[in-house]
């Protein structure tokens, strides 16, 4: 683990290094072949026969990009030689070998559309690194425990190790979900040949979706009874803190809010209101695009139609179908176009039907009914001034900064 912090911190020296002389975030580079430090990189974490491995977490070299951008910015040119022209060779050379410069306006709105451009990620396809990111933090999971403590450490820390790994996914997800409604595009000129737009092909968006659709299936987000009975409340002296999941439950910990934060955070990303939007642009000018009608009736699919689980991982089912619930509700009254209000409308009213047409059995599940219908009851008769639930939160996640600078948090 030390080698690891040591890595990232030689990186993130020659990130810094990077802005001194003049270099902007490049975001497409985690898809080119970390072509540049001025990227944000997620660590890698692999598995070595079914272990985790950390071996090869952070790069040590200078990027493709980055030596394009000092070359270009800093190349003296002997006399006779057209620096414009000269100039414009070396950009030229840059495309013809697949790079791309895409910055903070790209990458960090959680709306925004360019497939590539994200913080945080890895990987030359988001969906397929999504569907590894979560393949390691099962494993992880698997041999998570007392182990992962200092022995005298009080067994309420556990909850900070468990942390990061509950929310392993979280920026890949955010990085797989512009595939949908995506647009992959370039800061193109007149006559340089560059890519101007393309949509994203329904197959990949289809597979985003799919790897989505994992990180909110109960068994993801369901904790098991052997980790969560290892988690007493807080002992006096250590004093719950932002980094920790926020609990429904006062002192205990609370397993069932923590699965309700992570689909929140889908979610959020899934009906995020222009991308919303965007799916029915790109639907109406291009039939084979997947519309938002095909996206939510997935998710119908995936939550309300689904069958019931039982005991603990039905709960965290419940958890999953009630975000889902509530972000429709949200979109119905978003600022997304009337297209986008209407449809989130016309699928809450599947669900009512769906709902009242279920033939629950369990205490658990006709509670869950009655609050749902309730919700959209309480929506339908004052829709504007409607708020649903916030669900927590999850903490702080972010290595280095939430603004377009780099300070430390």
């Amino acid at each position: 683990m030390q080698e690891l912090a040591l890595a990232r911190l030689r990186q993130l020296s020659a990130h810094e290094v990077g802005h001194t002389i003049g270099l902007a975030h490049s975001y497409a580079s985690s898809a080119e072949n970390l072509a540049s430090v001025m990227d944000y990189p997620h660590p890698y974490v692999f598995l070595n026969n079914g272990k985790i491995d950390v071996s090869k977490a952070y790069d040590d070299k200078i990027g493709s990009w980055d030596k394009v951008a000092i070359t270009w910015g800093y190349q003296d040119f002997p006399d006779g030689v057209n620096e414009q022209t000269a100039l414009n060779n070396i950009i030229q050379q840059s495309l013809k070998d697949g790079l791309t410069f895409l910055s903070d306006q790209d990458a960090r709105p959680t709306g925004s559309a360019h497939p590539y451009a994200h913080l945080w990620d890895n990987g030359k396809n988001p969906a397929d690194e999504l569907t590894r990111v979560l393949e390691v933090r099962a494993v992880a999971f698997k041999n998570f425990g007392e182990r992962n403590i200092k022995p005298g450490a009080p067994m309420a820390t556990i909850e900070e190790v468990l942390v990061p790994m509950y929310f392993f996914h979280r920026y890949q997800t955010e990085a797989a979900v512009k595939m949908i409604g995506g647009l992959n595009y370039r800061y193109a000129l007149r006559g340089d040949g560059q890519l101007v737009t393309e949509m994203i092909s329904k197959e990949e968006q289809i597979k985003a979706l799919n790897a989505l659709l994992k990180a909110i299936t109960p068994s993801t987000l369901l904790l098991s009874e052997a980790i969560i009975k290892q988690i007493p409340p807080r002992p006096m002296g250590y004093n719950r803190h932002r980094e920790l999941l926020k609990s429904r439950t006062d002192l205990t910990f609370d397993p069932f809010t923590a699965a309700e934060t992570a689909a929140d955070m889908t979610f959020s990303l899934l009906l995020h209101p222009a991308r919303a939007t965007r799916l029915v642009e790109h639907h109406a000018r291009n039939q084979n695009q997947p519309s938002l009608d095909f996206l939510i009736d997935k998710l119908i699919e995936h939550t309300i139609n689904a069958a019931e689980k039982a005991g603990a991982e039905g709960i965290v089912q419940q958890q999953i179908n009630v975000s889902f619930v509530n972000h429709l509700l949200k979109l119905a009254v978003s600022e997304g176009s009337d297209q986008v209000r209407g449809a989130a409308l016309r699928k809450l009213q599947n669900i009512e039907l769906v709902l009242n047409s279920k033939k629950y059995t369990s205490e658990s599940w006709m509670a869950y009914r009655t609050s749902t219908l309730n919700k959209i009851a309480d929506f339908k008769n004052n829709p504007e001034s409607y708020k649903p639930q916030q669900a927590p939160p999850p903490p702080p996640g972010q290595p280095i900064g939430g603004g377009y600078a780099c300070e430390w948090h």
